[in-house]
């Protein structure tokens, strides 16, 4: 996948026009906010599990938000195990550092979660290390096609 193929399934919304491209990496929360220029927290970063079947699952959060263990294993009753960058690529179809939850192979599960819904805007990847795309809660939930907004992370302390 990609950024085209990225543009190509937000234009089913209407928010191709959205995506911006960088000439340096935004492959991290860190480069992301200073490439887009928000706080990092503004970043939404999604993280790339595998369900205990092998299938994946995506958990979109807040840039400064961490995987809460517990909430986790609560919520899907198992432990939060992470794709590896081979793994996202096959299973989601996109390289680790622009992981995001348009354009992504069928049968993977996107959730987002509700760190993400102090802010009137976040900037999630747009399918390349060197991408994101401006979208409010709501407009990320349908474009996204989440199945529902969860709590399973903490606010990383500094």
């Amino acid at each position: 996948m990609s950024v085209e193929s990225v543009k190509e399934y937000l234009r089913e919304f209407g928010f191709e026009d959205r995506v911006r491209e960088f000439t340096e990496s935004s492959a991290t929360v860190e480069l992301a906010a200073v490439a887009v220029g928000v706080i990092p927290a503004r970043i939404a970063k999604t993280l790339s599990f595998k369900y205990p079947d092998g299938s994946p699952l995506l958990i979109v959060a807040a840039g400064d938000a961490k995987i809460d263990n517990r909430k986790f294993k609560d919520f899907f009753g198992f432990k939060a195990k992470m794709l590896t960058p081979d793994e996202a690529i096959e299973l989601v179809g996109h390289a680790v550092g622009g992981v995001c939850p348009f354009a992504v192979k069928d049968g993977v599960k996107v959730y987002l979660d509700e760190s993400m819904k102090r802010f009137d805007t976040v900037f999630p990847a747009a399918g390349s290390s060197s991408s994101a795309v401006e979208l409010n809660c709501d407009e990320l939930f349908e474009c996204s096609r989440a199945i529902e907004w969860i709590d399973c992370c903490k606010i990383a302390e500094n």
